[in-house]
C-alpha cells in the first residue's frame, strides 16, 4: 500500500517509501514516510475514521 504525500523539497506529490501509521499527540492518525527521490521525511494526516 503506497500512500501518496507531498514532498516540500521536490515540490510535488509522490508515493511514500517506508511508510508507517502513527498517532499524533492530539489522537489523530497520520502516515509517516520518506520521499523515494530525495529521502526527505513526508507526513500525511489521515481522516478521523
Amino acid at each position: 500500500m503506497a500512500e501518496t504525500g507531498y514532498c516540500v523539497k521536490c515540490k510535488g506529490k509522490k508515493d511514500m517509501k517506508d511508510e508507517q501509521k502513527v498517532t499524533m499527540k492530539n489522537g489523530r492518525a497520520a502516515m509517516k514516510g520518506k520521499c523515494p527521490d530525495c529521502g526527505t521525511g513526508m507526513y500525511k494526516i489521515l481522516g478521523n475514521k
